[in-house]
């Protein structure tokens, strides 16, 4: 069984940067997404970002412009670079691996952003 294993979480100030990163333990086979979530203390698990197998990236609005998402097919990996980091984008940020036959979760990495 593929697992995640997520890294980079921290505090930050508004207005800070911070870059999550998502690595698998094995080869990812039919591949269809990799993606990032978010949860917040009372909150649903909402889509942060999205990469397609192909390319393509789907963001959410309070976040485009801020956030870039792109991996490393080589090394399994995929990565949030959060920029001009808001206190509202305070979450367990998570990553998300789908492939055709299964939809794996990484155990979550806390971000902060507080003065």
């Amino acid at each position: 069984q593929v697992q995640l294993v997520e890294s980079g979480g921290g505090l930050v100030q508004p207005g800070g940067l911070l870059r999550l990163s998502c690595a698998a333990s094995g080869m990812i086979f039919s591949l269809y997404s990799m993606a990032w979530y978010r949860q917040s203390p009372g909150k649903q698990r909402e889509l942060v970002a999205r990469m397609y197998n192909g390319g393509k990236q789907d963001y959410a609005d309070h976040v485009k412009g801020r956030f870039t998402i792109s991996t490393d097919n080589a090394k399994n990996s995929v990565y949030l670079q959060m920029n001009s980091l808001k206190p509202e984008d305070t979450a367990v940020y998570y990553c998300n691996v789908r492939t055709w036959t299964s939809n794996l979760w990484g155990q979550g990495t806390q971000v902060t952003v507080s003065s």
